[in-house]
């Protein structure tokens, strides 16, 4: 069953709370980018707590017959990237986040409120 991008991100957000991820952030890039459309971004205080946040998401949107096409970072748990197309969820330790700062870099990205 296909779902629309704000119902992913919407299951995407709900499942990284459940897990107690942190600094839950939707940027909506579709009027700069044609990568996708929407961007999730949040933070674990470690790579087992990122690594739990991502099986929990990746469990929520299976459930609803949604699929990553790409899954990268997990063995790491440093920064892992979903892609599931239209939706692209990265979950990243607090220093990686810092780091590599998307919400700098996509500055330019509205962002949205939850529930999209």
């Amino acid at each position: 069953m296909a779902i629309n991008p704000q119902a992913v991100v919407n299951i995407a957000v709900k499942a990284a709370e459940d897990k107690k991820a942190e600094g839950i952030v939707v940027l909506d890039i579709r009027e700069i980018s044609i990568i996708a459309d929407y961007f999730v971004i949040c933070s674990g205080r470690s790579g087992p707590h990122v690594q739990a946040v991502v099986e929990n998401i990746q469990e929520k949107l299976a459930e609803k017959g949604v699929r990553a096409l790409r899954r990268e970072g997990f063995r790491e748990g440093g920064w892992v990237l979903l892609d599931y197309g239209d939706v692209v969820i990265h979950v990243f330790q607090e220093a990686e986040r810092q780091f590599y700062n998307l919400e700098r870099l996509w500055g330019d990205a509205q962002v949205v409120a939850i529930p999209v």
